[in-house]
């Protein structure tokens, strides 16, 4: 009898076995065959800058691996909005896919009180494709020669010194309002047009100082016109040796500044879709050619695993959000 009963388990635990294998079958043979038709990538970012020419090394990348087109398709403007819109109106079965940053996907939330789109419905973060720091820059005749000096002075002069960015709401706004309640400092956010014209008025002394990456500061810092004071991240870039971070140059312990781009999905997708896109889009980007891109725009690598970068995109919903409710930000 007990070698019927056994038997008995052995058989039901291998029919329970094949049921699990049939069901993921459908999930299997979906990975297997995606995608089947051309691949959109649509982007928010205008054609030429650095997430754009990062899409656009990624698709092509992908066209060679899936065999099929991978095009990039712009959407610029209207916050973002534009591109999210026709993403939202797209393909739901993972043929199209988008480019978001952190303001999108961590800081519209708290600074719209009514958004055109649900972070938590709409999409389906995968991961991130690069991430950047910021630095706190300075005109070359500037006064100020550490973070210290600049904290020092906006103590001595509560709402005279100013700092520049391109809108309300960005991450170099934002992480000027984090620097401001971190030092208990008030000063003055004069909005650009173009990053052009605010690291111009940067190196002219027009305004104090303003927070800019490899990418937007570099071109007027190589040409001798831009100082950089600090690095707004945990530790030294191995591209700026010499430039120390905020914390080493006299600023708040723990104060960084990042913009990050990632890829989403639509939600809903089967599971093993997801981990095809995923895998392919991180082999994607390895490889000496995707360095030099990389070494060229100030970013660097931000490799994470699905459930870490869930609770990074949470961790910095949170931080904006804080920093937006402190500062009275909003843009409704």
């Amino acid at each position: 009898m007990a070698s019927f009963a056994n038997l008995n388990r052995r058989t039901a635990a291998l029919a329970v076995g094949l049921a699990a294998t049939l069901g993921l079958a459908p999930q299997w043979a979906a990975a297997q065959q995606f995608p089947t038709k051309p691949v959109r990538i649509i982007t928010p970012f205008p054609v030429g800058g650095g997430p754009d020419g990062v899409a656009r090394l990624v698709a092509d990348k992908l066209s060679k691996t899936w065999g099929q087109s991978v095009v990039v398709e712009n959407r610029p403007g209207g916050n973002g909005f534009i591109a999210i819109d026709a993403f939202k109106r797209g393909a739901k079965d993972g043929h199209d896919l988008i480019v978001l940053d952190n303001v999108h996907l961590a800081a519209y939330p708290s600074l719209f009180k009514k958004l055109p789109y649900d972070t938590a419905k709409d999409f389906d973060p995968l991961l991130p494709l690069f991430r950047t720091y910021f630095f706190f820059t300075v005109g070359t005749n500037s006064p100020y020669k550490t973070v210290a000096d600049v904290v020092a002075d906006a103590k001595a002069r509560p709402g005279k010194l100013n700092y520049g960015s391109w809108s309300v709401g960005n991450p170099v706004h934002l992480g000027s309002e984090l620097f401001e309640s971190m030092t208990g400092t008030q000063m003055e956010h004069v909005i650009f047009k173009e990053t052009t014209q605010l690291y111009t008025s940067v190196s002219t002394g027009d305004i104090n100082f303003a927070m800019g990456s490899a990418a937007t500061a570099g071109p007027l810092y190589r040409a001798g016109k831009l100082r950089l004071l600090a690095l707004a991240a945990p530790q030294r870039s191995p591209e700026f040796p010499d430039v120390p971070t905020v914390a080493e140059s006299g600023g708040p312990k723990d104060f960084a500044v990042t913009g990050w781009n990632a890829i989403a999905v639509p939600p809903g997708l089967p599971a093993a879709v997801t981990d095809k896109i995923k895998r392919d889009i991180e082999q994607a980007l390895t490889g000496p050619d995707v360095t030099e891109k990389f070494k060229t725009f100030g970013y660097e690598p931000f490799p994470t695993t699905r459930a870490q970068f869930d609770q990074f995109v949470k961790d910095e919903a949170k931080r904006f959000g804080d920093v937006i409710r402190q500062a009275n930000v909003s843009l409704d």
